[in-house]
């Protein structure tokens, strides 16, 4: 494999676009690709913005133009469907709330794109993710958050392998945010004030409601309500409509304010409670990925994030049979949620991470 040579995930965005442009400017043969993976169920219009809309492929290929590298899109659609999209209802089938970002840097980003990466004889790949690749003194390939915490991305890639982090670079790992902007725009290239985009992929209007409704009616069946002793409260329009912590949209005729503790997928019901009811002191996780480590022999404390939008807590992970760990709080968490995942800390070094049972 060409050392020289690597190709960047060109999404049409702010970030793959400076990725590439760094690259290149590091004296790399950067060849800039675009995966497309919007499913046959969705009709992407040019004015939509997000990833995998056919307008950001065309931003893309206008950033491409300007570096004067290589550019090319590729079909990436049904392995996208049969691992992310499928996941995502059968995650909600089981009355689960997946993250598919998650699954999407696990099965497409950083296996199939950096196996196309091989095949075009580049030694690395790159995204334009927020995070720093690192080794340390044993040699092991980690990961560690980015200069901009509030931009971090190191939660969605605790997946990652050890021949993954061998092959990608993240250029983007010392810089802000703005940084990035400022940096864009004196390359000049026009996505430099591109806002990002929030929702996910395959869901261009954010409605993951409208999305299941049309697309997997067949997981959607209303149930009862009930509170913790068994009291039917009311009605709900189906599972993956609700999630832990919930306070909204459950109108129950009551004045009291009721969260969601738990879907229960066995009796097909919303269980709620009050607030403090939402909190729990430990959680069960499967599905595990070690990277500061080989594996985990005994007890550690870590810190540790529930998903992607909250702060690591203080935490000691013990390892169980199976594959897999349990994790108490110092402090009990909110709304704790099957089928997040849950990344383990040390300091600004991702230790690991699995899906919370």
């Amino acid at each position: 494999m060409n050392k020289e040579r690597v190709v960047v995930a060109m999404s049409g965005g702010v970030d793959s676009s400076l990725t590439a442009a760094l690259l290149k400017k590091e004296g790399y043969e950067v060849i800039g690709i675009t995966m497309q993976i919007w499913p046959s169920t969705e009709n992407p219009k040019e004015d939509e913005g997000g990833c995998c809309s056919l307008s950001a492929v065309e931003d893309a290929r206008r950033v491409a133009n300007k570096l004067d590298i290589p550019f090319y899109v590729v079909n990436f659609k049904d392995l996208f469907e049969e691992k992310v999209i499928q996941d995502f209802k059968d995650e909600y089938a089981k009355a689960r709330t997946p993250n598919p970002c998650i699954m999407c840097n696990r099965e497409i980003k950083f296996g199939a794109f950096l196996q196309k990466a091989k095949e075009l004889d580049a030694y690395y790949m790159a995204t334009g993710h927020y995070a720093k690749i690192d080794q340390n003194q044993q040699g092991r390939y980690i990961i560690r958050k980015a200069i901009d915490e509030s931009k971090d991305q190191s939660y969605t890639l605790y997946n990652m392998t050890q021949e993954q982090l061998k092959h990608t670079l993240f250029p983007l790992a010392e810089y802000k945010k703005t940084q990035t902007r400022e940096l864009a725009k004196e390359f000049g290239l026009r996505v430099h004030n591109k806002p990002d985009s929030q929702e996910i992929c395959f869901v261009p209007d954010d409605d993951y409601n409208r999305f299941l409704k049309e697309n997997y009616p067949e997981i959607i069946e209303p149930g009862p309500i009930l509170d913790l002793e068994g009291n039917k409260l009311g009605e709900h329009d189906g599972l993956p409509f609700y999630t832990i912590g919930q306070r909204k949209g459950l109108d129950l005729q009551t004045h009291k304010k009721w969260y969601v503790v738990e879907l229960d997928q066995e009796r097909n019901a919303v269980i709620v409670g009050d607030n403090e009811d939402v909190f729990a002191e430990s959680l069960i996780a499967d599905d595990l990925n070690w990277i500061a480590i080989e594996s985990l022999s005994d007890s550690m404390k870590v810190k540790a994030k529930i998903r992607y939008n909250t702060s690591a807590a203080e935490a000691t992970i013990y390892p169980l049979k199976d594959n897999q760990v349990k994790v108490v709080f110092d402090h009990p968490q909110r709304a704790i949620t099957p089928g997040q995942s849950v990344v383990f800390y040390d300091q600004d070094i991702v230790v690991g991470g699995g899906l919370i049972k």
